[in-house]
């Protein structure tokens, strides 16, 4: 009889592995990489929203219909931000810097979108506050909601 272990067994493409990333991931790496790339080459702001619309587009549903009622209420309470795609996902910056995100949630096979705000979001509240949002369905109590805190995300 052989003793020899046998090898552990390999982590699939979306497992993590110690110390690894998943492949969405590294997907989401690599789109930040062309999006810098892009940036670079002077990418102007009209077609920074179309990439975001079109990032939106190719979203599964429910995220599609998620992104793209957070897209009209952040267009309509901050018009001053600018749509951007940050790691693939959509984004809105305020003089080149991301404010909010929307993570949709079969970017990372999670089981709810998120939508958050980056530490250059002015919602300082104490010594402790949410930073990000589990979403399942926009009701209109919630889009309520993300417009008073996008609109003082940005004041």
């Amino acid at each position: 009889m052989n003793d020899t272990p046998k090898p552990a067994k390999r982590a699939t493409a979306s497992d993590k592995s110690a110390g690894g990333f998943t492949a969405e991931e590294r997907a989401a790496m690599k789109e930040r990489a062309q999006e810098l790339k892009a940036a670079r080459r002077g990418r102007r702001a009209e077609d920074d929203e179309r990439a975001v619309l079109a990032k939106i587009a190719e979203m599964p549903e429910p995220d599609r219909t998620m992104a793209e009622q957070l897209h009209a209420i952040i267009k309509a309470s901050a018009p001053d931000l600018s749509p951007k795609t940050w790691y693939g996902m959509p984004a809105y910056a305020k003089d080149g810097k991301v404010v909010c995100y929307f993570t949709p949630a079969s970017k990372f096979n999670s089981r709810y979108a998120t939508f958050g705000f980056t530490d250059t979001a002015n919602l300082d509240d104490g010594t402790m506050w949410p930073t990000s949002f589990a979403l399942k369905e926009l009701t209109p109590d919630n889009e309520a909601k993300i417009a008073a805190l996008v609109k003082r995300a940005v004041s």
